[in-house]
């Protein structure tokens, strides 16, 4: 094993050890920091060859699956890094990904790694006008993706500029990747891979701006994503579902470097379109032990009858936005296991987190994880109780970027005077944890009150008529805002005048006079195709002043139960 290997080895037992005791984990944990690194040959090879224990398991919505153990992906992954290796594909290229759920993606990963290219993850949502953006942005070499989303590129421009389309399935002018099946297992690599070269290429989400292109290393995705394993609590042996659509950040953190770095299984269960009660019964019968999901899923879960479900899951994580509390005592109260939130960016790996054997605080996203530094700063850069979230760069964490591709400026906006500054607020508890205020831009003021909308919305949802809320400001002549409820309704719930009253009613019993939502309009939440509510959208849509009022939009001052 390599040198760089052994060290990340060595760092992982010393978390899968200390699983149970933080202050443990995180006095004996130092990340490793070797001069080469290539996670793929170094570490996934010498664990995977000859291993029969199973590596992938993907279920279909029919009810067939496929299973990989980890010596099929290693001989697998061999073989189409010398099939794409013979196609052109060379070290540097940058090769976007957009696959679905499917071994190929995998293979692909794991190729592109040892082949020491740099992987651009896409989701399979992306329109031609996205395509184009990025293939001109990211400089894109190939394109992998199936045969069917192979069209979306017929009407792009910068296409024409590709040097490698790879397709799975066959269609005219793509080289179907079927042909790696033929290809050599002997695959060497054609040098040694310098840890800090970039490996991963990702776009933001873009919820207030135009989508950002975060690199990251052989670093600080593999190494940095040892965090990652110890939040989720995984263990060698362990059947990990994490769902998460390809392309997306939370994809390669869960379902590809955390759970592999644990010599867990990865888990998948593709579905049209999440239904609850199905991946409910296919978490049951597959026997998943751990689960990570986002706020979105768990709260289309909590519309089920949990109990009626014979899952086996020791672990339950929150992801992608902060978890309201409700959520989180409906799921205990039928299986008896607290959903563990946690937090990180694109821009890093999991950074804070509820870990297995903390003491837990109803609504706080955790502790500082092992190898993170973590410190709230206000805007004079003052350590302060509440403020900006950021991580301290000396010594430099393993999971933090390299920084934003092509945009030095914007790399040094966010780092400096010694920090990473995330953009995040949050606020520290009495016994070290952080609970999550907003982002820094969702945060406003109301009658000189400071409101998070997070608070107000988590009080909300437990309204049993709302599934979502998001709260933003709303002009006020006399308060310069009041917060008001963009809704949307459960199952089962109709929006009308009767229901806006009640829900105001129950945002005065409820919540501080100085919080009170005082403007409610139902409203279809617009979403990030990654799931994620565009408040700034919604906010937009509030400061248009001389627009009417819609229909489904109520107000205190429309009821005259609610005066005085």
């Amino acid at each position: 094993m390599q040198d760089g290997a052994q060290g990340f080895v060595a760092a992982r037992d010393t978390l899968l050890r200390l699983r149970s005791d933080h202050a443990a984990a995180q006095a004996a944990f130092d990340w490793p920091r070797p001069q080469h690194f290539n996670w793929a040959l170094d570490y996934f090879d010498p664990m995977a060859a000859g291993n029969p224990a199973p590596a992938l398991w993907i279920v279909e919505e029919d009810g067939s699956e496929a299973r990989h153990s980890f010596a099929e992906m290693h001989l697998r992954s061999q073989r189409m890094a010398s099939f794409l290796r013979a196609h052109g594909v060379r070290r540097g290229d940058r090769v976007m990904l957009m696959l679905p759920n499917c071994v190929a993606l995998w293979d692909a990963m794991l190729a592109s790694i040892k082949l020491g290219a740099v992987m651009i993850p896409a989701t399979t949502l992306l329109t031609a006008e996205d395509l184009a953006d990025r293939i001109e942005r990211a400089a894109i070499a190939h394109v992998v993706t199936t045969a069917a989303d192979a069209a979306k590129f017929d009407t792009v421009a910068a296409a024409a500029g590709l040097r490698g389309r790879f397709s799975v399935g066959a269609r005219d002018g793509w080289t179907d990747l079927a042909g790696a099946d033929a290809a050599s297992a002997d695959f060497a690599a054609d040098a040694p891979t310098a840890a800090d070269d970039p490996l991963l290429l990702y776009f933001t989400s873009g919820t207030t701006s135009k989508p950002k292109l975060v690199q990251h290393t052989h670093t600080s995705y593999p190494i940095g994503h040892l965090s990652t394993m110890y939040w989720i609590g995984l263990q060698p042996g362990d059947v990990h579902w994490n769902i998460s659509s390809p392309g997306w950040a939370k994809h390669a953190w869960s379902c590809f470097f955390a759970p592999w770095n644990a010599g867990a299984c990865v888990f998948a269960f593709n579905q049209a379109r999440f239904d609850a009660d199905a991946a409910l019964r296919t978490a049951a019968r597959c026997g998943v032990t751990t689960l990570c999901a986002p706020p979105t899923v768990w709260r289309l879960c909590i519309q089920r009858d949990l109990k009626q479900y014979p899952v086996r899951f020791r672990e339950l994580i929150g992801a992608g936005e902060p978890l309201n509390p409700e959520i989180i005592a409906r799921v205990e109260a039928a299986w008896g296991i607290r959903i563990r939130d946690g937090y990180g960016q694109t821009e890093t790996c999991a950074m804070v987190g509820n870990a297995p054997g903390q003491p837990l605080t109803p609504g706080a996203m955790g502790r500082p994880l092992p190898g993170w530094r973590i410190a709230l700063l206000d805007f004079d850069g003052n350590p302060a109780d509440e403020g900006e979230v950021c991580v301290a760069l000396e010594p430099r964490p393993a999971g933090l970027m390299a920084g934003y591709a092509g945009d030095a400026a914007k790399t040094a906006q966010v780092m400096h005077d010694g920090y990473y500054h995330t953009g995040d607020v949050a606020q520290r508890n009495a016994d070290g944890t952080y609970t999550f205020v907003g982002r820094t831009d969702d945060v406003f003021k109301a009658s000189d009150y400071r409101i998070s909308p997070f608070e107000l919305e988590s009080v909300l949802i437990t309204h049993p008529a709302i599934a979502e809320a998001a709260i933003v400001p709303s002009p006020d002549p006399v308060r310069l805002a009041v917060p008001k409820a963009f809704i949307a309704c459960r199952t089962g719930y109709t929006p009308s005048r009767e229901l806006a009253l009640d829900v105001l009613r129950y945002a005065r019993e409820h919540l501080a006079a100085y919080k009170r939502v005082r403007r409610v309009e139902f409203y279809e939440l617009p979403k990030t195709i990654s799931g994620k509510i565009r408040r700034v959208q919604l906010r937009a849509l509030e400061q248009q002043l001389d627009a009417p009022r819609r229909e489904l939009e109520f107000r205190e001052e429309d009821f005259p139960e609610l005066r005085g």
